[in-house]
């Protein structure tokens, strides 16, 4: 008889766990998906003005160069929209500040820009319009900000409504809309009730995400595989 393996000593370090790993009352979002239950709501893409690309991967996959290039064959305006924080203070963090400088430097400079690290649902509003394009990197760090505050140890109260907000926000923006995010859930679980809730909420939100999308692309060892792409 094969035993269980044994995930009582697994550990996932991701970016949020870094701040709190303190035990936590927690709450859970909808899942988008589950067992038994209702299948997503399908939308009528054709209805709506908008094409929308989900590109998730892993640490240093090439997922935000890959969103980059396509931005740039897109031929259209570009607004970059940042959901990083910069870390001040008590808080600073050098090494996480030249990640921030090297993807400023990488973007071409006459390329839009805008920083949300939590109002996204709003930036992406304001920015989103037929014959434009949007970027959004990265919705990873922009959960860490709602999920792990600076100088708290709870998750912001209003976390889930953001979540909902952004999900609205992405079904009904125009135009060309590329959103990006990381995968963490394919390794063990985790330790830690904050680590598992972050790691928990984040494919979640990338699951309601991609469910939305005309189109959603894995990004592994810089090579692009298309998960999903609007039919012929």
């Amino acid at each position: 008889m094969r035993r269980k393996a044994d995930k009582t000593n697994a550990h996932y370090p991701i970016a949020c766990a870094t701040a709190r790993l303190a035990e936590r009352p927690i709450r859970h979002s909808a899942s988008p998906v589950h067992a038994g239950s209702r299948a997503p709501k399908r939308y009528n893409h054709a209805m709506i003005s908008r094409d929308l690309t989900f590109i998730v991967g892993g640490a240093r996959s090439g997922k935000s160069a890959h969103a980059e290039r396509l931005a740039a064959d897109s031929g259209l305006p570009v607004t970059y929209i940042a959901t990083a924080a910069t870390p001040t203070g008590a808080h600073a963090d050098a090494e996480f500040a030249a990640r921030i400088a090297h993807h400023q430097a990488r973007r071409p400079a006459h390329w839009g820009f805008a920083a949300a690290p939590l109002a996204l649902a709003q930036a992406l509003d304001a920015h989103a319009a037929p014959g434009h394009c949007v970027l959004i990197d990265c919705l990873t760090l922009w959960l860490a900000n709602l999920l792990c505050p600076p100088g708290s140890d709870a998750p912001r109260a209003d976390w889930q409504a953001r979540l909902d907000a952004f999900a609205a926000a992405c079904e009904r923006a125009q135009g060309t809309v590329l959103v990006v995010s990381n995968e963490i859930g394919m390794g063990v679980v985790p330790m830690g009730a904050a680590t598992r809730l972050y790691v928990d909420e984040l494919g979640r939100l990338n699951q309601r995400i991609a469910a939305l999308a005309d189109r959603a692309t894995l990004v592994a060892a810089g090579l692009p595989l298309v998960l999903k792409a609007p039919r012929a």
